[in-house]
């Protein structure tokens, strides 16, 4: 048999299967907006890292002051601004009673910036539950607190996860983020997170809702203070410890705008998918290889001459649409319509993944913020 079509049935093969989980798991993620607010809960302390945040700190935390829960201290970590982000910082502590600001000046070794100011924060809150949340992070319901802790309780949880909607301005940055979440929803399978019989983790930097308890069993922040992909991690560790788990949407109560242009999105993956391949350049290849045939061929090879090959191109360009329907319609507030850009996104996700890896080798290690991180640190405490 002709080796290009075993390849195709073998990638449709593998679209069938993705298509069907995807459908099937995403169905089962509810909406933070679903659930009602609770009137009573406990203290919760929002602790929020910022770091060169000048231009949305104050926007963001602002959006936080008018929560209707009614317990609430934040613990706001200038993390060795450079920037006007320390005086942003101390004009919120002086608006609200309940803010205070730690100013961090130096990095411990061994650290990774954002994570030692989570765990500094962690250690200056009171809470019995706590929220690690983002600067950048704009909280548009005003009862999604309310929301977000009755629905901790009434499922007896241990950790909390949301997705934010993602506000992208220009087209090729609404495809490119389409696309990475397209690739992380079955890559990643978060909705995994709600299932306890699951070993898959979920986190989301943007909303992290943790028991003080299940943090400190987990080892805080300090378990994971080299790694880049904290956020997640926070979630990986919490379901290696057996505890419960979840994982919900917020699309209409969280913005952020997560890249202003593909050039900053380039540069911001920098220190993720190296990251999450396990900084292995075979797994690297194998991502950048799997990515092509599962979603830039098929588009090539439905010009063929072939007639067989066509129509099995033109199935695989059916169920990849089906999974992408599914993932654009449940996970972000962008039309599906952005599908016809598919190709060229995949090759410009191929490129960064590149990108990453050429850069980390060339710098010896990821750049993150304006700290060099060393590659030989990041792989031994990755293992």
């Amino acid at each position: 048999m002709n080796p290009l079509l075993i390849l195709l049935f073998t990638v449709l093969v593998v679209w069938l299967f993705l298509s069907i989980d995807v459908w099937r798991g995403l169905a089962k993620v509810s909406e933070i907006e679903e659930i009602k607010g609770t009137d009573s809960g406990p203290l919760l302390s929002i602790i929020v890292p910022a770091r060169n945040e000048e231009e949305s700190v104050t926007d963001s935390i602002t959006s936080q002051l008018g929560q209707d829960y009614g317990r609430i201290e934040w613990i706001l970590v200038n993390d060795r601004s450079t920037d006007s982000t320390h005086r942003k910082l101390g004009a919120l502590a002086e608006l609200d009673k309940r803010i205070r600001v730690l100013h961090l000046d130096t990095l411990e070794k061994g650290w990774l910036g954002k994570n030692q100011a989570l765990y500094k924060g962690y250690a200056l809150s009171k809470g019995s539950l706590i929220l690690f949340t983002d600067a950048d992070v704009l909280f548009k319901d005003p009862s999604i607190l309310s929301r977000a802790v009755a629905f901790f309780q009434s499922q007896k949880l241990d950790h909390l996860t949301l997705a934010p909607g993602i506000k992208s301005q220009t087209f090729w940055l609404k495809s490119f983020v389409a696309f990475f979440l397209f690739g992380f929803s079955f890559y990643k399978r978060p909705w995994k997170a709600n299932d306890p019989s699951s070993g898959t983790g979920m986190g989301i930097g943007a909303f992290n809702l943790i028991t003080r308890s299940a943090y400190e069993d987990i080892g805080t922040h300090e378990k994971i203070r080299h790694m880049p992909d904290d956020d997640l991690q926070l979630g990986v560790h919490i379901k290696k410890r057996g505890k419960r788990q979840a994982f919900l949407t917020a699309l209409y109560s969280l913005e952020v705008a997560w890249y202003h242009s593909l050039k900053e999105a380039f540069k911001g993956l920098e220190k993720n998918t190296f990251a999450g391949l396990h900084y292995s350049i075979l797994l690297v290849l194998f991502a950048m290889t799997g990515i092509f045939c599962s979603t830039v061929l098929p588009f090539l090879t439905i010009f063929s001459g072939n007639p067989l090959i066509v129509m099995v191109s033109i199935l695989i360009i059916l169920f990849i649409f089906a999974t992408y329907f599914k993932v654009i319609k449940k996970m972000t507030n962008e039309s599906p319509l952005l599908f016809l850009s598919l190709p060229v996104t995949a090759l410009l996700f191929i490129y960064s993944i590149a990108r990453a890896m050429f850069l980390t080798f060339k710098r010896g290690g990821i750049e993150w913020r304006g700290t060099i991180y060393s590659l030989k640190e990041l792989r031994k405490k990755r293992k």
